[in-house]
């Protein structure tokens, strides 16, 4: 939606960045998702990567609650613009607290298994599995509520241009690029569940 100043070319609406960085943040979530669910089916084989993905995705996550906080928060302060816009349906908003615990709770208690090591799998996985439940049906929600759309925002971002388009190429980059160096940093602290896993291997044929 545009709006036009006096005397000036019409200008764009100021939501438009703000829904095009989480527009464009969530396709980067929902490839990474994408290995994440491959990994989950095929664990043992794959245990490495569903640990280094999953420790990418901390990023994006991190700048995808940005974008959508700044949204609610702009909203909720009744700025012009985003009061304009409207607010999600009433679905999405109403579980979107959920989606947001959730994905916390995965991804710290993510971090701590892999952080406390093998030894605890049996007080902190239960925590993991549980979020994970309750983060993938809420997040199927908000995906079918979303996704039609992405596809047009990420168009849009390359074939018309929007102001601030260099600043959300750059926070994007910069989440990924956080979210690979943290598990580049935490490489070392696999070799434990990789053992772990092997010696549970050898021993079930055994």
């Amino acid at each position: 939606m545009a709006f036009t100043a006096r005397g000036s070319a019409p200008l764009r609406d100021a939501t438009e960045g703000n829904e095009r960085l989480t527009g464009l943040t969530a396709l980067v979530l929902l490839a990474l998702l994408a290995v994440e669910g491959v990994t989950i089916v095929w664990l043992r084989p794959f245990l490495s990567v569903h640990l280094f993905v999953g420790l990418i995705l901390i990023g994006p996550v991190a700048l995808k609650l940005a974008s959508t906080g700044y949204r609610f928060v702009r909203y909720y302060t009744r700025n012009a613009h985003y009061r304009r816009k409207g607010p999600p349906p009433a679905l999405l908003r109403w579980t979107a607290p959920v989606v947001v615990v959730s994905t916390i709770v995965v991804l710290a208690t993510g971090v701590w298994l892999l952080l406390a090591g093998p030894r605890s799998r049996d007080a902190v996985l239960p925590f993991h599995k549980i979020g994970f439940i309750v983060w993938l049906m809420v997040t199927s929600v908000h995906v079918l509520g979303h996704v039609s759309a992405l596809p047009r925002v990420a168009i849009g971002e390359y074939t018309s241009p929007a102001p601030g388009r260099a600043w959300r190429g750059i926070a994007l980059a910069v989440a990924i690029v956080a979210g690979v160096a943290l598990a580049v940093a935490l490489v070392p602290d696999f070799h434990a569940w990789q053992a772990a896993r092997l010696f549970h291997h050898h021993h079930d044929h055994g």
